[in-house]
């Protein structure tokens, strides 16, 4: 028995004009576009962040004091990661300045680390709030004591992924290039197809990625407790308040 297969797109059918189909394509991540639009099969492997990096590199420059400043936190025993980020409000703008990028190393040294980079608030991945597979301590309660101002972040993937796509393709997410370690992980975040007993399953490669989910706590949860370098949280309810009154669609 013969078999014929005709592959179409948006762009062959008639009732969807190019207007519909530009808003449609700009509610997918990019890797999922070319699947979605031109129905092209088993596609979703690849780069997860599909965008120029001269688009959002910058050159660092002095942050300016009235720009509220957080960051993000991922903590592990083989790499802890952190990165800082900074909001233009005006521009809607967050611009990731600094990163922190070691392992094996104790809870206090990466603490220590971390507070020279001031007494800002950050994001930290929600699961540290479970055991320490190293000894069994909750990490989020240790760092806490160990000074941090931390919140568990929004771990919503999938979400987080989005937020940053769309940023980073409307430039209101830019990167100092001196973020070196940032690069790197970028340039190696990605999807693989691997065949399982329910067929072809695309994943992340969960490798390398510690600044990238650093950068997804921090866009989806830490700017929304982010303030100024020489500003303090007064009290829980501050802390209560961001979160509450945080803009429905911006997070912060």
């Amino acid at each position: 028995m013969s078999r014929y297969m005709q592959q179409i797109g948006w762009g062959d059918v008639p009732h969807i004009s190019k207007p519909d189909q530009e808003e449609m394509l700009a509610a997918y991540p990019p890797h999922q576009r070319a699947a979605r639009a031109q129905g092209v099969p088993m596609l979703g492997a690849g780069a997860i962040y599909q965008v120029d990096e001269a688009v959002f590199t910058v050159e660092p420059f002095r942050i300016p004091d009235w720009w509220p400043r957080a960051y993000g936190f991922d903590v592990g025993w083989k790499r802890t990661a952190a990165v800082w980020g900074a909001h233009d409000r005006d521009t809607d703008t967050i611009y990731l300045y600094a990163e922190y990028y070691q392992g094996h190393r104790p809870p206090q040294m990466h603490a220590d680390a971390i507070r020279g980079g001031g007494e800002l608030p950050g994001a930290i991945d929600p699961a540290s709030a479970g055991s320490n597979q190293k000894d069994g301590s909750n990490l989020l309660e240790e760092y806490r004591q160990l000074g941090l101002e931390l919140y568990p972040a929004d771990n919503s993937v999938e979400a987080g992924i989005t937020a940053i796509t769309r940023r980073l393709e409307s430039g209101r997410l830019k990167v100092f290039a001196s973020c070196r370690n940032w690069f790197s992980e970028f340039r190696l975040y990605r999807r693989v197809e691997s065949q399982n007993e329910r067929g072809l399953h695309v994943h992340i490669v969960k490798e390398n990625d510690h600044l990238m989910d650093a950068t997804r706590y921090l866009i989806m949860s830490g700017m929304r407790y982010a303030r100024f370098g020489n500003e303090s949280a007064d009290s829980d309810y501050q802390a209560e308040h961001a979160r509450r009154s945080a803009d429905r669609h911006t997070g912060y």
